[in-house]
This record gives structure tokens, sequence and C-alpha cells, in this order.
């Protein structure tokens, strides 16, 4: 964090959202006639598409369909099999366990335990896997969007 001579607080972290969405900007910082005139910026549909099309975008989407995809079919398959089951077969689901415990009602609790196991599954695969270049690739975009160029 640095003071500019008029007071204003500027941040070198490049994670700081503030001043990529115009919070903690003075107008008076600079007069009107010192500020830099600002380019041409691309538009925006340029930029969505070069970042499209950049290969940490295509890493970002690969990852995430790693996961994704063979999760739902794995779960999918798991539900479609319980209720085929439960359907086809009601004499081995009401088949004991313990007590009023039946193999019916241990599976229907294991579609809740296998809903929360996928979902703490995703949080953490995104958050290991994804989120540090997903916010790579946010920060190339508004970077593109001002018109200060980029890595995306």
């Amino acid at each position: 964090m640095q003071r500019s001579n008029a007071g204003d607080v500027t941040y070198d972290d490049r994670w700081y959202d503030a001043l990529a969405s115009g919070w903690g900007e003075s107008a008076a910082a600079a007069p009107p006639s010192a500020r830099p005139e600002p380019k041409a910026a691309p538009a925006a549909a340029d930029i969505y598409l070069e970042v499209q099309r950049s290969a940490a975008f295509q890493e970002v989407r690969r990852r995430y369909r790693r996961f994704v995809v063979p999760g739902a079919v794995a779960f999918l398959v798991w539900y479609v099999a319980y209720v085929v089951t439960a359907t086809t077969v009601p004499g081995l689901m009401a088949r004991p366990v313990a007590g009023a415990l039946n193999v019916g009602m241990l599976a229907g609790l294991g579609q809740f335990l296998t809903t929360f196991l996928l979902t703490w599954a995703y949080v953490r695969h995104a958050r290991l896997r994804r989120d540090r270049a997903a916010l790579e690739l946010r920060w190339d975009t508004q970077e593109l969007a001002r018109g200060r160029g980029g890595a995306a």
C-alpha cells in the first residue's frame, strides 16, 4: 500500500478488486488536464473471444469437465439404480438391517450422504484446481477491457 501526495491510497496487490471497480479512486487525485487520454479499447466481444480461445481458459474448462462429467454420471447412475431397485425389487429394499432400519432406508440415506460428499468434493476441487487460474483469467480480461493489455 502506498500513499500519494494528495493522501490517496493505492494498492500494489493485483488481486485487490476495489480499484478495478472504481472504488477508492479519487476524481481530485489528478486534474483532468494531467490525466492521460484513454486508449481506444477493443470491443468487449473481441476481448471475450480472445480469452475463450486462450490456452489458460481451455485448461480451466478441461479441469472443470474432468471433474463434473464423471461426478454427474456416477451420481445419476447411483440415483437411477436406487429408484429402479426400489420399484422392481421391493423385497430387497424391505429387508431389515437393524431394528426398523431396512436396506431401502439405508440406500435413501446414502443418497443424501453422497450428495453432501459430492458437493464437498466439488468445492475442494474448484478451490485447489480452478479458482486461482480463473482469477488470473478474470484479471487479464479486466486489463484487456481497460485497454492496458494483459497476458490472456
